[in-house]
């Protein structure tokens, strides 16, 4: 597939590259700075665009089968986070101009403002008011992909990433915020970046989740 990556540069984004190139995809990474990618691959093509520009962002849109976003935007204490809406905002102009009707993306367990009220008492109480006001845009993000009738959209919600390497462990998905232990089995509050690249690659192949978010991990 010819596939549009924006985040390419990012931790969780170079894995995301570097498997679609060896999976044989044709990618086009999409970055503010090129110097920052230091993948080089007859399939890869490195361009610089504005993330919040339609505009910007259409030519290098045009005659992609997805986009894939790893975007990420860091947590302020002093101001809300917009990050997340406004990039999507112009990633959904620029798809709707450029004729590309699917896009997966990544944000979060916990979005949902009430969805850690069952969450490990650390989590709760600490990390989550920490990262409030990302996962607030986060979540207005996939409030505003809801609303759309044209876009197949799905968004993926890994818990806490780690700098680790695809594995070939299963997959655990839930249609909700996080993923509930299942029959006696305990479920970790942390997953490698290179599996949730793994796992954004493996919706290509399927029709599962669109439209819908996914929480996820791996077992």
């Amino acid at each position: 597939m010819k596939i549009a990556v924006l985040g390419a540069t990012g931790q969780t984004g170079q894995y995301l590259v570097n498997q679609a190139l060896e999976q044989g995809h044709t990618v086009t990474a999409i970055v503010r700075n090129p110097a920052k990618l230091t993948v080089h691959h007859d399939k890869l093509k490195v361009v610089k665009a504005d993330i919040f520009s339609p505009d910007s962002l259409k030519p290098h849109f045009k005659g992609q089968d997805v986009i894939m976003s790893c975007l990420g935007f860091p947590a302020s204490v002093f101001s809300s986070v917009t990050g997340y809406t406004q990039s999507m905002s112009a990633m959904v102009s620029a798809m709707r101009e450029a004729r590309v009707n699917r896009i997966i993306t990544m944000t979060s367990w916990y979005t949902e403002p009430n969805s850690g009220a069952q969450s490990p008492f650390l989590i709760r109480f600490l990390l989550l008011p920490m990262i409030r006001r990302v996962l607030s845009n986060m979540y207005e993000m996939e409030q505003f992909l809801q609303k759309t009738d044209d876009i197949n959209w799905t968004v993926v919600r890994p818990p806490g990433l780690k700098n680790q390497s695809a594995t070939a462990e299963e997959f655990l998905t839930h249609d909700g915020y996080s993923v509930p232990p299942s029959a006696g089995q305990s479920v970790g509050g942390s997953v490698g970046r290179g599996d949730v690249a793994r796992f954004m690659l493996s919706l290509l192949n399927s029709n599962a989740w669109v439209k819908q978010g996914v929480a996820m991990t791996t077992k």
